[in-house]
């Protein structure tokens, strides 16, 4: 069965080198490793270079270098409580929180900066996801709309019922009141039924 790459941990990774490593042990050619495993043969090729080279060692993942995180798990899972008590409860003036509030947050509590852009992909990993508000106007008012469905709505859905009534559309006619219609591009005087 062969491996998806996207869906693999970096010991799966090293899983899969390894099993195409096998194969290329046992005579296997590298197109048919390919196949097997489901990666490209050019990848089998560059893995039965480094088997070749440096053995299976060579197929092992390596220690991945690069500067340490600055804050740590339970560092992020405080920070994912505190995003949950709002932002207004931090200096705010509103409760949506933007990855500069975030990143201020951050650097206030922990005297650690982040730049903005960057903080998307570890709150997406800590389930937290972009949130748009919902644009309403400012002159909204929900007891004036509440009212309208109730006391006119009714009237005005009660007209539409009445046949020969004028779309409100002024693009199209309205023909769900005016019985069956002849198909199109025959004159109404030649009615199929």
């Amino acid at each position: 069965m062969p491996w998806h790459p996207r869906q693999l941990t970096t010991e799966q990774l090293e899983e899969r080198r390894l099993a195409a490593a096998k194969l290329l042990e046992k005579g296997y050619s590298q197109v048919d490793v390919a196949r097997k495993i489901g990666v490209s043969p050019a990848s089998v090729c560059y893995w039965a270079k480094a088997l070749k080279l440096r053995g299976r060692a060579g197929l092992r993942q390596r220690v991945r270098t690069g500067r340490p995180p600055q804050l740590t798990q339970a560092a992020w899972g405080e920070i994912a409580q505190l995003l949950s008590r709002g932002a207004r409860e931090f200096g705010f003036e509103t409760e949506r929180w933007t990855l500069k509030r975030i990143a201020q947050l951050i650097s206030r509590r922990f005297g650690v900066h982040y730049h903005p852009n960057y903080l998307a992909v570890p709150l997406h990993r800590m389930g937290f996801s972009p949130q748009r508000p919902l644009l309403q106007a400012r002159e909204r008012d929900e007891e004036l709309i509440k009212a309208w469905l109730k006391r006119d709505w009714p009237r005005i859905k009660r007209g539409l019922d009445v046949e020969g009534q004028p779309s409100f559309s002024w693009t199209r006619q309205d023909t769900r009141f005016k019985g069956p219609q002849p198909p199109h591009g025959l004159p109404s005087a030649m009615r199929l039924f």
